[in-house]
């Protein structure tokens, strides 16, 4: 079966935020130095490094231990699925963590019949992100259960940078965001609150020490009659300022469409917000809040 969850990162579908108004975006920790200051670009696209493989490793481990089990039924407990993609931008919360580039992404979930769920989840990402790393891991855990026509999903997200502390010693780009949301579907349409708090962490500094942050969001999906078309509307508010948000309460909002053909997805999407946000990067400083039109290639099992 084809279900892997994005949340944070990354909730399904949720568009993973950082913002200043014309300012460059900082380090985390590092607010008053600008990325060259404290950090050399890394090369892009080693994505399946050691930390990333070894966490891969964990969940296979997890999802293969039922195989061995005598008992059909305990063979079937856990359902293993994945995706991987390439996206023309990643967009976090509407804001590009790849400086308006195309990102490689891929992840996998080991899901029991209970409800519990645990995966990985990783992206590239740029360099200004975490202080130099160029991967985004998320380490995911939960708990879901429909009940009729409303699904109860909570967990938490850890966000590892690999590679930050390699460049600036002590450095803590790390940190968890537990999540909720509640869906209800009403004939061939959903409609989803997610609410996402990340207690105080010094990860989340914007130079007043730790700070915590909170972030909702509202989503309308369904399929159109008769096509293998979906399609989605989302509007998201960061109600706190972190370095999540860039220091700034902010909004952002997307529209997308996503044609499935087996295990085969292409979607088209618009993402916005009411932000002035650049990369602070030397020889690209793009406006990374800028509102744009993004596709995405991906293939699930």
């Amino acid at each position: 079966s084809a279900s892997l969850s994005f949340f944070l990162a990354p909730s399904a579908v949720n568009w993973h935020v950082k913002s200043v108004e014309d300012d460059l975006v900082p380090h985390r920790g590092q607010t008053r130095k600008r990325r060259w200051d404290v950090a050399t670009p890394t090369q892009k696209g080693n994505f399946m490094r050691t930390s990333f493989g070894s966490a891969l490793s964990f969940i296979l481990s997890l999802s293969a231990t039922p195989a061995f089990a005598e008992d059909d039924k305990e063979v079937k407990a856990i359902t293993l699925s994945g995706s991987a993609t390439v996206v023309s931008d990643y967009r976090f919360r509407g804001i590009s963590q790849t400086n308006k580039r195309p990102a490689i992404q891929a992840g996998i979930t080991a899901t029991h019949e209970s409800g519990v769920y645990v995966g990985v989840w990783g992206s590239s990402v740029d360099e200004y992100i975490a202080a130099g790393a160029d991967q985004e891991i998320d380490l995911i855990g939960g708990f879901k259960k429909s009940f009729g026509g409303t699904t109860l999903d909570v967990g938490a997200v850890y966000y590892y940078y690999p590679g930050a502390e390699q460049i600036i010693p002590s450095y803590n780009s790390d940190f968890v965001e537990p999540y909720a949301s509640l869906a209800y579907t009403f004939g061939p349409v959903t409609a989803k609150a997610t609410a996402n708090y990340a207690p105080k962490q010094s990860a989340l500094d914007y130079g007043f020490g730790k700070e915590d942050n909170f972030y909702a969001s509202a989503e309308l999906s369904g399929g159109i009659p008769s096509t293998p078309v979906t399609v989605a509307a989302k509007v998201g508010r960061n109600f706190t300022r972190s370095f999540l948000s860039s220091g700034t309460k902010y909004t952002d909002w997307a529209v997308s469409a996503t044609y499935v053909a087996g295990a085969l997805s292409i979607g088209v999407s618009y993402v916005d917000t009411n932000r002035d946000l650049f990369s602070g990067i030397p020889s690209a400083n793009r406006n990374i809040s800028k509102g744009g039109i993004f596709g995405t290639l991906g293939v699930s099992f």
